[in-house]
């Protein structure tokens, strides 16, 4: 096979195709836990969620593919495996746990906010590291879209007072004034 020469070294290469292996694990774990939440959410937001969660799933799937393509044009190989994903992973499985909708919304915008962090680390890293500016550039356009999908989640518990497991807070039995 012909040697790749397009500017970087070998270690320059596999170092950014460690940085998407990382980045597209972290996709397809939360493609599953999107795909999952959307087939199991209940309750009066049902519609919306189910909607908004079919749209988020195929940006994902579609960002998979990208990932997995930028990787091969650096001359790697993706992670193509549930076990390869899980073991380097950053997201966790919530496996056997049906949180409400609510909760569901809360797990979501945690994980994106988590993507969204070690996108900005590995834009930093592909650019500055490994001088790969096509890379981050790539990784950067992943960011944004991550960031307008956690604001909408966001959007959705916005004025909710949430516990940190995601659920709402006990409401509180309140006393009229003069009673």
């Amino acid at each position: 096979m012909r040697a790749i020469n397009i500017g970087l070294t070998q270690e320059q290469r596999q170092g950014v195709i460690n940085l998407l292996n990382q980045d597209l694990a972290d996709a397809y774990l939360l493609l599953v836990k999107t795909k999952k939440y959307h087939w199991d959410v209940v309750g009066p937001q049902f519609r919306s969620l189910h909607q908004l969660w079919e749209e988020h799933y195929q940006k994902l799937t579609l960002n998979i593919d990208a990932l997995a393509e930028r990787i091969r044009a650096l001359g790697g190989y993706p992670i193509g495996t549930m076990e390869g994903f899980l073991k380097i992973a950053t997201l966790k499985e919530h496996a056997g746990n049906v949180p409400t909708a609510t909760g569901m919304v809360a797990n979501l915008v945690q994980d994106h906010e988590q993507v969204i962090r070690n996108l900005r680390d590995h834009v930093d890293q592909s650019g500055e590291k490994f001088h790969d500016q096509g890379t981050a550039d790539f990784l950067t356009g992943l960011m944004e879209e991550h960031e307008q999908i956690a604001w909408m989640l966001r959007s959705f518990i916005e004025g909710q007072a949430l516990e940190g497991d995601g659920t709402e807070p006990t409401a509180h039995a309140k006393t009229p004034v003069g009673v």
